[in-house]
């Protein structure tokens, strides 16, 4: 298969590309690597995949929402979270449709404060489960067999720099959330939430 990986350059898409390359052609895509796409940019999206061409599979790792204090989110705020985070993952599947195999995948990034709050976390939280309830009502109305999942881990074990925001939360490896990512592209399931902790 070929398996495109947007964010390919973060910890998140590191670890699905790692996952994936032994059995597939993974070919990664992020704001700075070689291969460049911006996903608040829908021309970006269709230069991105003009370049590569059909694919069988494309994870969405990018997207990031601000982490502030309730009382000093702004209307802004929300907003740059759920266009960087939602609006630009719904970008690539709106674009990739038309450029993804028949019965193949997409896999979207969420995250545990879909389930779980923090402090200064009501931005992502937000962001998360928007996106996790796009994949569920997405799912059936794709065409041609194509499915759409979410991975949604906890923090993970091997970004060290934000354990101190997740008191008491699982750490998960990045192995572990690499393996949920192949169940998402070479398993059956559609409109399912891989929750990690």
């Amino acid at each position: 298969m070929r398996v495109l990986v947007v964010g390919g350059s973060g910890l998140l898409g590191s670890v699905a590309a790692a996952a994936l390359d032994e059995r597939h052609q993974v070919i990664k895509a992020s704001r700075s690597s070689k291969i460049r796409v911006d996903l608040a940019k829908p021309e970006s999206i269709e230069n991105l995949f003009r370049d590569i061409g059909v694919v069988d599979a494309v994870i969405s790792c990018m997207g990031s929402a601000p982490f502030k204090p309730l009382a000093e989110l702004t209307s802004q705020d929300f907003r740059a979270g759920f266009e960087d985070k939602v609006l630009g993952q719904i970008n690539l599947v709106q674009v990739g449709i038309q450029y993804l195999a028949e019965g193949g995948s997409f896999t979207l990034t969420t995250g545990v404060l879909a389930r779980e709050p923090i402090l200064a976390g009501a931005a992502a939280s937000l962001a998360n489960g928007a996106l996790e309830s796009f994949v569920m009502a997405a799912a059936p109305e794709l065409p041609n067999g194509i499915r759409i999942n979410a991975v949604s881990p906890s923090v993970l074990a091997e970004a060290r720099g934000y354990h101190a925001s997740f008191p008491g939360f699982p750490q998960i490896a990045g192995s572990e959330v690499g393996r949920a990512y192949v169940k998402s592209v070479e398993g059956i399931q559609t409109g399912q939430v891989y929750a990690l902790g």
